[in-house]
């Protein structure tokens, strides 16, 4: 266990850190050219499918599924090298790692995410992020429910959770209440979909992008930066 800090990150991978809608985008064009539109249709419902069973998206637990329709086809050996291979340091949101290393300034950054034990591992090693958060990663299969895990491998005072879901954010702050700041960057299709995001209550804080953590510091709250406030003042004046 360590020490207890006054304030810990933590920190989302899939659409918070990274453009996940944009692998998703990769995978599908592959596939596509690889084995035409209706294989590639077949695998994302068996994907969909999938992740509705385990609570989280698991890409070589549906390439097993689906290899069961095509077992003689050597393209697959190839499929698979596609999503171990992929150039995730690519799909990174502009910022990313910058905005993690602001946040150290003021506690422990963690990454808190959902996914299988090996490809959602993989991608947060690939991508950059784990030597980041100096190796302070925890994936679950649902992340919301394993908050007692989190406080005591990470005890802090305050947390602050970064995450593009406002249906976990609402699930950790139902049992965190006043110990916890939650964050919403609005990216990716779950962010940008009005009907989910109408379904849950707004986080403590939204934001349009990751970077803009950066306009922030953290003492008594998160409060602007002056240079950012100066810029907010300048753009009220001219409109």
């Amino acid at each position: 266990m360590n020490p207890p800090s006054d304030l810990v990150f933590l920190l989302d991978v899939d659409n918070t850190l990274l453009d996940n809608d944009c692998v998703q985008n990769d995978l599908m064009r592959h596939l596509a050219r690889e084995f035409g539109a209706a294989e590639r249709d077949r695998y994302w419902a068996i994907f969909e499918t999938l992740r509705h069973e385990l609570g989280y998206a698991d890409y070589l637990g549906a390439l097993q599924r689906y290899r069961l329709g095509a077992v003689n086809d050597p393209a697959l050996l190839q499929m698979s090298s596609f999503l171990v291979d992929y150039p995730f340091t690519d799909r990174l949101y502009p910022g990313a790692l910058e905005t993690i290393a602001h946040l150290r300034r003021w506690g422990p950054t963690v990454i808190l995410s959902d996914g299988d034990v090996v490809f959602q591992p993989l991608k947060v090693q690939r991508s950059g992020l784990w030597g980041a958060v100096e190796g302070r990663v925890l994936i679950y299969i649902h992340k919301e429910e394993m908050l007692d895990d989190v406080r005591q491998r990470y005890p802090a005072r305050h947390y602050v959770m970064v995450d593009d879901k406002l249906r976990i954010l609402a699930a950790m702050k139902k049992v965190l209440k006043k110990r916890l700041t939650t964050v919403f960057p609005r990216q990716g299709h779950y962010a940008l979909d009005a009907q989910i995001v109408s379904a849950y209550p707004p986080a403590d804080l939204s934001i349009d992008r990751i970077g803009d953590l950066r306009n922030y510091d953290y003492r008594d709250g998160f409060k602007a930066r002056p240079a950012a406030l100066g810029k907010e003042r300048g753009k009220a004046a001219s409109g």
